[in-house]
């Protein structure tokens, strides 16, 4: 099935130190990288899951800095762009078309969570036209499991993700004084992309959290520690059985994990 308006289809971890980066994150989810020393490709178990790309002087004094964002496939990136900026959302980088991948454009929702807006050009990441970066319909090791959105205003959040890309909020679990964490997706039922919850006083900013699936939580949970990684929140029971864990990169990038928890 091909990927619709809406569907995170790329990931990309923006770092300091790319070789640093490959092997922090190659043995902990079992990925191998290409291309160029300027931009590498994230292979896992069953195809491209995204990129690393190195930050430059100028990007970082222009405000860029070690993080994952994810990228959200759009039917027209420059209507998306112009009906993001008209909600209040924000353009990070302007809409620009780049030699055999498409156009893109970097965001911002209304209250400051980063991504990217895309249009691939054909195939978009594989022969079929489908991309399993994020695996919604089953487990696929080192590819996302689950995006999760943390903000200082979920009702706004949940309104501007619906206008903009069709997802619905569908249940949700209460957290007490946290506040409802709330499960949404593409509106044609194709399976849920992840989650919305308000965020956490400790947490900085408003933002995405992109979990990567492990086959053993706690043997990763070690690896993390022992590779001058941060745990941030050590494994939790999620429903269904598996665990979640966030965590930052030794450069300051935060993402999550997902898996069972062997032994």
């Amino acid at each position: 099935m091909a990927n619709k308006h809406g569907d995170f289809i790329w990931y990309e971890l923006m770092t300091s130190d790319r070789l640093a980066a490959e092997a922090f994150y190659g043995p902990l989810f079992g990925w191998h990288f290409g291309g160029d020393e300027n931009y590498r490709h994230i292979e896992a178990s069953e195809g491209m899951v995204g990129g690393i790309l190195q930050l430059t002087t100028e990007m970082v004094a222009g405000g860029a800095h070690p993080a994952w964002v994810g990228y959200i496939l759009v039917d027209d990136v420059d209507v998306s762009v112009t009906a993001i900026t008209t909600n209040g959302g924000q353009v990070h980088m302007p809409a620009r078309d780049m030699a055999d991948v498409g156009r893109i454009a970097m965001v911002a929702d209304p209250q400051g969570a980063a991504f990217y807006v895309m249009r691939p050009s054909p195939p978009e990441g594989r022969e079929d036209g489908e991309s399993h970066a994020f695996s919604y319909d089953r487990p696929r090791k080192g590819h996302c499991a689950w995006n999760e959105l943390a903000t200082t205003d979920p009702e706004a959040a949940k309104s501007f993700y619906s206008k903009h890309f069709g997802w619905k909020v569908d249940g949700g679990m209460d957290m007490g004084e946290m506040g409802m964490y709330e499960f949404w997706g593409p509106t044609d039922g194709r399976g849920m992309l992840g989650a919305v919850m308000p965020k956490m006083p400790e947490m900085p900013v408003t933002a995405w959290t992109h979990y990567f699936r492990v086959p053993d939580i706690g043997a990763a949970e070690h690896m993390i520690s022992a590779n001058f990684g941060k745990v941030i929140q050590p494994p939790i029971e999620i429903p269904g059985g598996e665990f979640s864990m966030v965590a930052i990169d030794p450069h300051g990038a935060a993402f999550g994990l997902v898996g069972p928890k062997v032994g």
